[in-house]
């Protein structure tokens, strides 16, 4: 067996780049399993995996998946019971957010936040269509930009119709495996566009109906930029739920609130209506966002909704 690395998942085959580059179409043989968990896509790119060619065919057959060192996961949109891969082993992630065309969902970025948090996985955050921002927009920019970077999230402002901001982004992504997403119609793919023109990934249009963005990435899909240096581009997101997450999780994983929770009275403390809340005085002090708590709150509510309901249905 070689080992390699999945770089485009398509459902039931996947296409595999050996040590050499070349790439090799595999299937699956047997079953593998997350932790217990259900996935949807047992394998997922940027894993790495053993493969045994078949005798017919130049096609191969995945016999084992090496040990991933981290992973991005998020609950199934269209199995709510179970869990989907988006990648494996990757460095950082890029996150592309738009302030207007389509208006921006802050509570998003948090959302995103919540799925690289637990395997400690830097995320920067570009706004991308910045050619297009009123004063009021770059306000708005200021003041998220001051928020997310007090806690370690880098923010930047891109423009992929001017080709403005691509100095950061290029510096970040050398001699690293870089996640991609954001959700759709924010110009993910025309952002990787400009990166690398060859590409010449597809871009849709925001529709004037419903104001969202079309979906133009069906599949996820690792790129190479240089001889170190990867990308992997992610199909569009609407919505994130998390009815696999305990609230535990989403409180140990906003890191500024969990970094002050050991002040608290209670060790199980989820930082709402408990007294002697640190979480609490450090919003009262201002040394703590209430737009990042609040966007907590509501993450938490919906999972405590969710667990409800599958307990008494």
């Amino acid at each position: 067996m070689r080992e390699g690395v999945i770089v485009r998942s398509t459902g039931s085959w996947y296409e595999v780049r050996m040590p050499d580059k070349s790439v090799i179409k595999c299937r699956i043989i047997g079953k593998f399993r997350l932790a217990g968990k259900k996935v949807t896509n047992p394998v997922a790119v940027g894993d790495k995996v053993m493969v045994e060619m078949e005798s017919k065919g130049g096609t191969g057959l995945i016999k084992e998946i090496v040990d991933r060192r981290n992973y991005i996961i998020r609950q199934s949109p269209r199995k709510k019971h179970f869990l989907h891969i988006l990648a494996a082993n990757i460095d950082q992630a890029i996150l592309i957010v738009t302030i207007r065309e389509p208006m921006l969902k802050q509570g998003f970025i948090d959302r995103f936040i919540l799925m690289t948090e637990p395997f400690d996985i830097p995320v920067s955050i570009f706004f991308n269509k910045g050619d297009i921002y009123t004063d009021e927009d770059i306000v708005t920019y200021q003041y998220l930009k001051e928020v997310y970077e007090q806690v370690g999230y880098n923010c930047y402002i891109i423009s992929a119709l001017e080709h403005k901001g691509y100095e950061q982004l290029n510096n970040l992504l050398t001699n690293k495996v870089t996640l991609f997403s954001g959700q759709s119609g924010v110009g993910k793919s025309s952002v990787i566009n400009g990166l690398a023109p060859h590409l010449d990934l597809k871009t849709g249009d925001i529709s004037e109906y419903m104001g969202k963005g079309q979906h133009t990435t069906t599949f996820a899909e690792m790129y190479d930029l240089g001889d170190n240096t990867h990308i992997i581009d992610t199909p569009g997101i609407k919505t994130l739920s998390y009815n696999h997450l305990e609230v535990q999780d989403v409180s140990h994983n906003f890191k500024e609130f969990f970094a002050v929770s050991p002040n608290c009275r209670f060790q199980d403390c989820t930082h709402r209506n408990e007294p002697k809340c640190a979480v609490k005085d450090g919003l009262e002090e201002g040394s703590l966002s209430e737009l990042r708590y609040n966007n907590y709150v509501k993450i938490l509510e919906e999972i405590e909704d969710q667990n409800y309901w599958e307990r008494n249905s």
